[in-house]
């Protein structure tokens, strides 16, 4: 097949921006426990940015409005608004001439099949990127944090919002330490602070060293084995998941690489070692996930649909310099939320 054949597979509707944003959302999104457990409501927004108010005790979403529009209706609209920006995660890649003239060699007569084959492949890639990327971004929210890709800290939510952060020890050396009381503590400072919330459970995210401390501290130990006795060992992965006192317990091993500079790799752990975070679960709006419109033209202003999992966008291919290929660009545009991170509380061990 002639390069120009190859490139004219390019220009087939199958590789226009609404069949590859189309092909990349149907692609199973396999990464992320946080995902899983629902924790996070999901909204698209037509801005690139959301602002957050506190009235009544109650967190509201103010929509931003184009110069001349109507506004948003309010007692004390804006009165202690805190405007957060929506980062902007782009992510290019490219189809090069020798991939395409490889495929194509092997089966001529299913030369579109085969390029789109090759271009599905490179979009499960690009999209298991995004998706364990907004992965780590809720692990940190979680942990009052917006962070960048290397840990770099964008927002700290409990200086914007005025509140210290909750630290809670567990003496897990001393056998004499009373677990469940702490527990109870805990539960009841969650109980505490929802301030016209409401709440269903607790959730722990605990790091394997924190997860393993609980398990074998003496007031736990038998506690455990009876829960344990209970489970069934051949479908259920026990070391993962334990409920007491109310509260459910998930080892979590969420980790992933970071590529620096230099070209090496350096491991990022989503949940430090020796800790544990407790988070609410069953609110109303503590949780909330909001998606940009990706940085396209025909795209400006208008709020990405709902109901996806993960926003991830791509644009129509472009052809290369030379004809050397064309070149993938995809974007996602979201940010995670805690609108109430007094609500969070870190669990440290000693």
């Amino acid at each position: 097949m002639d390069p120009e054949t190859i490139l004219d597979i390019f220009n087939n509707d199958l590789f226009s921006s609404t069949s590859l944003t189309s092909a990349i959302s149907i692609v199973p999104n396999s990464y992320g426990r946080i995902r899983e457990l629902g924790i996070f409501a999901e909204e698209g927004v037509p801005t690139t940015s959301v602002a957050i108010s506190r009235e009544n005790d109650t967190l509201n979403l103010l929509p931003m409005r184009p110069r001349g529009g109507p506004a948003s209706v309010g007692t004390r609209a804006g009165a202690d608004a805190r405007p957060f920006m929506i980062p902007h995660i782009p992510h290019d890649d490219a189809v090069l001439a020798v991939d395409v003239q490889n495929r194509v060699s092997l089966a001529p007569a299913r030369g579109l099949q085969s390029v789109q084959d090759m271009v599905n492949k490179k979009l499960i890639t690009i999209r298991n990127k995004h998706a364990i990327t907004l992965e780590h971004m809720r692990a940190y929210a979680l942990q009052g944090l917006i962070v960048d890709y290397d840990g770099t800290v964008v927002t700290n939510l409990f200086t914007e919002f005025g509140v210290t952060e909750k630290v809670v020890d567990f003496a897990f050396t001393t056998g004499t330490t009373d677990v469940l009381s702490v527990l109870r503590g805990v539960s009841g400072y969650m109980e505490d602070n929802l301030e016209g919330e409401v709440m269903t459970g607790l959730l722990a995210l605990c790091s394997p060293e924190w997860m393993d401390q609980l398990l074998s501290h003496p007031t736990i130990k038998e506690a455990y084995k009876y829960y344990a006795k209970e489970q069934d060992p051949i479908t259920q992965d026990l070391r993962r998941r334990f409920v007491y006192a109310g509260i459910v317990f998930e080892e979590y091993r969420g980790v992933a690489t970071k590529l620096n500079e230099d070209g090496s790799k350096t491991s990022r752990r989503f949940i430090p070692a020796n800790t544990a975070r407790f988070v609410p679960l069953g609110t109303q709006d503590v949780f909330r996930t909001y998606f940009a419109p990706p940085d396209f033209v025909d795209a400006a202003n208008v709020a990405p649909p709902t109901g996806q999992e993960q926003q991830v966008f791509v644009a129509p291919l472009e052809r290369m310099k030379f004809g050397k290929g064309v070149e993938m660009h995809t974007e996602s545009n979201p940010l995670p939320m805690v609108k109430r991170p007094k609500l969070l509380v870190k669990a440290t061990m000693s």
